[in-house]
């Protein structure tokens, strides 16, 4: 007997995010990981840097410091960032950029504040997410994907209600361009109120939403979720429905993050996520030793 799947959602669980420091000092929102939810397969962190306001000469970064065996992907909303690493790569974010960063089998680098923003200040808000490697990727070279923001595909509905920059996977028949070691799907989404958008995802991903700014409404019970917070979603469907009040006085601005789980151990310390505890004393001992290189000035 085949049983049907459900076409919406439930929502499983709703996460507060924490305020922790990160860097040299710069403060985030975090979801996960804290200690009462570690990750949610295949993610390993979601941090939201800002909205935050900086005078001249205030912001700081996050100076040279080593990954393994995950992906971090870099999302700037507002804000100038820069960096560079241990395989001579150098770059700029600017806001609406994105970039995809596989460590894979370890890379040292550095994301600070772009020289004349700091000088300057202004507005800094960005998103870093970690996405695991499945383990038979997680010592592959190291390699990037940058993507400016103008080659980010957007996309609306007829009424112009939802927007959707499409950062991975497709939304509104819109693919797009980056492409993923394992299926993920990470949409930016901005609601009007009164909008709803019904978005398919495959049952077998696990799925969260991630709110910006406003308050929406989620999944079959319509269940609320404010800014800061975490919406999980069952695996009971094949879509997700979210919606912004027609009473709301604002946008509803929200990313929608899923993926296939990997199902695999993880054992992590600090920025080095392995299979088994041997594989961390082995990342950490490269670290030190200097066989992931180092940052030339």
């Amino acid at each position: 007997m085949t049983v049907q799947a459900q076409p919406l959602r439930t929502v499983a669980g709703i996460v507060n995010s924490v305020e922790t420091l990160e860097g040299a000092g710069f403060l985030v929102r975090r979801p996960f990981p804290k200690s009462s939810f570690s990750e949610f397969d295949p993610f390993l962190l979601l941090d939201e840097l800002g909205p935050i306001d900086l005078k001249p000469n205030q912001a700081k970064g996050a100076p040279d410091h080593p990954h393994r065996g995950f992906e971090t992907v870099t999302y700037i909303l507002d804000g100038r960032l820069e960096h560079q690493d241990s395989e001579g790569h150098t770059g700029h974010l600017n806001p609406g950029d994105v970039q995809w960063m596989t460590a894979g089998a370890g890379v040292v680098h550095s994301e600070m504040p772009e020289a004349e923003f700091t000088r300057t200040g202004g507005r800094l808000h960005g998103i870093q997410l970690w996405v695991n490697l499945p383990q038979r990727d997680k010592m592959i070279p190291p390699r990037y994907q940058e993507i400016p923001a103008a080659q980010i595909p957007v996309a609306q509905t007829e009424d112009g209600s939802v927007t959707v920059r499409v950062i991975a996977g497709e939304a509104l028949d819109t693919k797009a361009v980056i492409k993923t070691r394992t299926p993920i799907v990470y949409l930016h989404f901005t609601l009007q109120p009164g909008a709803t958008i019904v978005q398919s995802v495959p049952q077998e991903y696990n799925a969260f939403a991630y709110v910006l700014e406003g308050s929406g409404l989620f999944g079959t019970a319509q269940e609320r979720g404010e800014d800061g917070q975490m919406i999980i979603f069952a695996q009971d469907g094949e879509d997700v429905t979210i919606a912004n009040a027609a009473d709301a006085q604002q946008p509803l601005d929200l990313l929608l993050i899923a993926g296939v789980p990997l199902n695999e151990p993880v054992v992590r310390y600090g920025p080095f996520v392995m299979n088994t505890k041997a594989e961390i004393i082995q990342a950490i001992d490269d670290y030190r030793n200097g066989r992931m290189g180092k940052i030339h000035a």
